[in-house]
Protein backbone atom coordinates (compact mmCIF):
# COMPACT_ATOMS: atom_id res chain seq x y z
CA UNK A 1 0.00 0.00 0.00
CA UNK A 2 1.36 3.51 -0.77
CA UNK A 3 0.44 6.19 0.99
CA UNK A 4 -1.65 8.94 -0.40
CA UNK A 5 -0.20 11.92 1.78
CA UNK A 6 0.47 14.81 -0.39
CA UNK A 7 -2.02 13.57 -3.36
CA UNK A 8 -5.01 14.92 -4.68
CA UNK A 9 -7.88 12.79 -3.16
CA UNK A 10 -9.31 10.29 -5.16
CA UNK A 11 -12.63 11.72 -6.92
CA UNK A 12 -15.61 9.48 -6.57
CA UNK A 13 -19.51 9.93 -7.23
CA UNK A 14 -22.03 7.53 -5.75
CA UNK A 15 -24.75 6.79 -3.77
CA UNK A 16 -25.04 8.09 -0.42
CA UNK A 17 -27.59 8.17 2.86
CA UNK A 18 -27.50 11.46 3.38
CA UNK A 19 -28.28 12.81 6.88
CA UNK A 20 -32.08 12.95 6.61
CA UNK A 21 -32.24 9.38 5.41
CA UNK A 22 -33.01 10.61 1.58
CA UNK A 23 -30.56 8.47 -0.97
CA UNK A 24 -28.34 10.79 -2.93
CA UNK A 25 -25.85 11.03 -5.51
CA UNK A 26 -22.31 12.65 -3.37
CA UNK A 27 -19.45 13.70 -5.06
CA UNK A 28 -16.34 14.22 -2.88
CA UNK A 29 -15.40 17.03 -5.12
CA UNK A 30 -18.52 19.05 -4.20
CA UNK A 31 -17.07 19.50 -0.90
CA UNK A 32 -13.90 21.61 -2.17
CA UNK A 33 -13.37 25.11 0.18
CA UNK A 34 -14.33 22.74 3.51
CA UNK A 35 -11.64 20.18 5.40
CA UNK A 36 -13.34 16.03 4.84
CA UNK A 37 -12.15 13.00 7.02
CA UNK A 38 -13.57 10.40 5.06
CA UNK A 39 -13.37 6.93 7.01
CA UNK A 40 -13.80 3.44 5.60
CA UNK A 41 -15.31 0.55 7.86
CA UNK A 42 -15.83 -3.04 7.15
CA UNK A 43 -19.66 -4.00 6.80
CA UNK A 44 -22.99 -2.35 8.28
CA UNK A 45 -24.42 -4.24 11.16
CA UNK A 46 -20.80 -5.73 12.64
CA UNK A 47 -19.16 -4.87 16.20
CA UNK A 48 -16.33 -2.12 16.47
CA UNK A 49 -18.19 -0.29 13.28
CA UNK A 50 -20.69 0.89 15.04
CA UNK A 51 -18.84 2.34 17.66
CA UNK A 52 -16.62 4.44 15.81
CA UNK A 53 -19.38 5.38 13.43
CA UNK A 54 -21.57 6.77 16.87
CA UNK A 55 -18.42 8.38 17.84
CA UNK A 56 -17.95 10.09 15.12
CA UNK A 57 -21.69 11.34 15.29
CA UNK A 58 -21.12 12.26 18.69
CA UNK A 59 -18.19 14.47 17.77
CA UNK A 60 -19.91 16.14 14.63
CA UNK A 61 -20.40 19.31 15.93
CA UNK A 62 -17.05 19.65 16.63
CA UNK A 63 -15.76 18.99 13.66
CA UNK A 64 -18.34 20.89 11.64
CA UNK A 65 -17.08 24.23 14.10
CA UNK A 66 -13.34 23.50 12.00
CA UNK A 67 -15.42 23.46 8.94
CA UNK A 68 -14.93 20.03 8.88
CA UNK A 69 -17.70 17.93 7.13
CA UNK A 70 -17.71 13.38 7.94
CA UNK A 71 -18.06 10.79 5.69
CA UNK A 72 -18.15 7.42 6.15
CA UNK A 73 -17.93 4.90 3.64
CA UNK A 74 -18.47 0.63 3.32
CA UNK A 75 -18.92 -1.78 0.63
CA UNK A 76 -22.04 -2.18 2.21
CA UNK A 77 -25.12 -0.83 -0.49
CA UNK A 78 -26.97 2.26 0.28
CA UNK A 79 -30.30 -0.22 1.00
CA UNK A 80 -27.94 -1.53 3.51
CA UNK A 81 -26.71 1.79 5.06
CA UNK A 82 -30.48 2.57 5.67
CA UNK A 83 -31.63 -0.32 7.37
CA UNK A 84 -28.43 0.18 9.69
CA UNK A 85 -29.73 3.23 10.23
CA UNK A 86 -33.27 2.56 10.83
CA UNK A 87 -32.62 -0.23 13.42
CA UNK A 88 -32.45 1.01 17.19
CA UNK A 89 -28.88 1.68 18.42
CA UNK A 90 -29.89 -1.24 21.15
CA UNK A 91 -30.56 -3.74 18.81
CA UNK A 92 -27.75 -3.48 16.76
CA UNK A 93 -28.33 0.02 14.63
CA UNK A 94 -26.65 3.22 14.37
CA UNK A 95 -29.59 5.04 15.22
CA UNK A 96 -29.86 8.61 13.86
CA UNK A 97 -26.15 9.79 12.39
CA UNK A 98 -26.03 12.92 11.18
CA UNK A 99 -23.47 12.32 8.11
CA UNK A 100 -23.61 10.78 4.82
CA UNK A 101 -23.03 6.83 4.43
CA UNK A 102 -21.58 5.94 0.92
CA UNK A 103 -22.42 3.04 -0.73
CA UNK A 104 -19.03 1.29 -2.25
CA UNK A 105 -20.88 -1.66 -3.54
CA UNK A 106 -18.48 -2.18 -6.70
CA UNK A 107 -15.48 -1.56 -4.34
CA UNK A 108 -13.79 0.58 -6.43
CA UNK A 109 -13.74 3.60 -4.07
CA UNK A 110 -11.77 1.44 -1.26
CA UNK A 111 -9.26 0.02 -3.71
CA UNK A 112 -8.23 3.74 -5.21
CA UNK A 113 -7.58 4.40 -1.98
CA UNK A 114 -5.34 1.85 -0.68
CA UNK A 115 -7.40 0.23 1.71
CA UNK A 116 -9.60 -3.24 0.03
CA UNK A 117 -8.13 -6.26 1.76
CA UNK A 118 -8.44 -9.44 -0.18
CA UNK A 119 -11.41 -10.30 2.00
CA UNK A 120 -13.52 -7.78 0.02
CA UNK A 121 -13.88 -5.36 2.70
CA UNK A 122 -12.21 -2.28 3.86
CA UNK A 123 -9.55 -1.55 6.70
CA UNK A 124 -10.24 1.25 9.12
CA UNK A 125 -9.24 3.47 6.44
CA UNK A 126 -9.17 7.67 7.98
CA UNK A 127 -8.42 10.38 5.43
CA UNK A 128 -7.86 13.86 6.46
CA UNK A 129 -8.34 16.38 2.99
CA UNK A 130 -7.79 19.97 3.16
CA UNK A 131 -10.04 23.15 1.24
CA UNK A 132 -7.69 22.57 -1.96
CA UNK A 133 -8.81 18.55 -2.02
CA UNK A 134 -5.94 17.09 -1.10
CA UNK A 135 -4.83 14.67 1.56
CA UNK A 136 -2.86 15.81 4.16
CA UNK A 137 -2.69 13.15 6.72
CA UNK A 138 -4.01 9.12 6.78
CA UNK A 139 -4.20 6.28 9.01
CA UNK A 140 -5.01 3.01 8.37
CA UNK A 141 -5.85 0.21 11.49
CA UNK A 142 -6.61 -3.46 11.13
CA UNK A 143 -10.34 -4.77 11.84
CA UNK A 144 -10.41 -5.03 15.27
CA UNK A 145 -8.83 -1.65 15.85
CA UNK A 146 -11.25 1.00 16.76
CA UNK A 147 -10.41 4.46 15.61
CA UNK A 148 -9.90 7.73 18.34
CA UNK A 149 -12.00 10.94 16.96
CA UNK A 150 -10.20 13.20 19.31
CA UNK A 151 -7.01 12.17 17.22
CA UNK A 152 -8.59 12.75 13.79
CA UNK A 153 -9.79 16.14 15.77
CA UNK A 154 -6.39 16.99 17.05
CA UNK A 155 -5.25 16.26 13.35
CA UNK A 156 -7.74 18.43 11.63
CA UNK A 157 -6.50 21.14 14.55
CA UNK A 158 -2.66 20.99 13.77
CA UNK A 159 -3.00 21.08 9.77
CA UNK A 160 -5.70 24.45 10.57
CA UNK A 161 -2.84 25.95 13.04
CA UNK A 162 -0.10 24.94 10.25
CA UNK A 163 -2.27 26.53 7.48
CA UNK A 164 -2.59 29.69 9.93
CA UNK A 165 0.64 30.52 11.47
CA UNK A 166 3.16 28.51 9.60
CA UNK A 167 4.72 26.87 12.87
CA UNK A 168 4.99 23.26 12.93
CA UNK A 169 3.22 20.83 15.53
CA UNK A 170 5.46 18.71 17.43
CA UNK A 171 4.74 15.18 18.93
CA UNK A 172 1.43 15.30 20.81
CA UNK A 173 0.48 19.14 20.42
CA UNK A 174 -2.87 20.02 21.27
CA UNK A 175 -4.86 23.37 20.28
CA UNK A 176 -3.81 25.86 22.72
CA UNK A 177 -0.39 24.60 22.96
CA UNK A 178 2.72 26.38 21.37
CA UNK A 179 4.34 24.98 18.68
CA UNK A 180 7.52 25.12 16.62
CA UNK A 181 9.18 27.58 13.84
CA UNK A 182 10.69 25.28 11.11
CA UNK A 183 14.48 26.49 11.59
CA UNK A 184 16.96 24.16 13.44
CA UNK A 185 17.24 27.76 15.73
CA UNK A 186 13.16 27.42 16.39
CA UNK A 187 13.70 23.48 16.64
CA UNK A 188 16.71 23.95 19.50
CA UNK A 189 14.53 26.40 21.09
CA UNK A 190 11.43 24.83 21.76
CA UNK A 191 13.27 21.41 22.85
CA UNK A 192 15.07 22.95 25.35
CA UNK A 193 11.97 24.71 26.85
CA UNK A 194 9.87 21.06 26.49
CA UNK A 195 12.37 18.28 26.92
CA UNK A 196 13.45 17.34 30.64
Amino acid sequence: MCTLVTKEAPDFTAQAVMPDNSIDELTLSSYRGKYVVIFFYPLDFTFVCPSEILAFNRALNEFKKKNTEVIGISVDSQFTHLAWKNTPINQGGIGDIQFPLVADLDKKISDEYGVLIEDGISLRGLFLIDKEGVIRHEVVNDLPLGRNTEEALRMVDALQFFEEYGDVCPANWKQGEEAMTPTAEGVADYLAKHTN
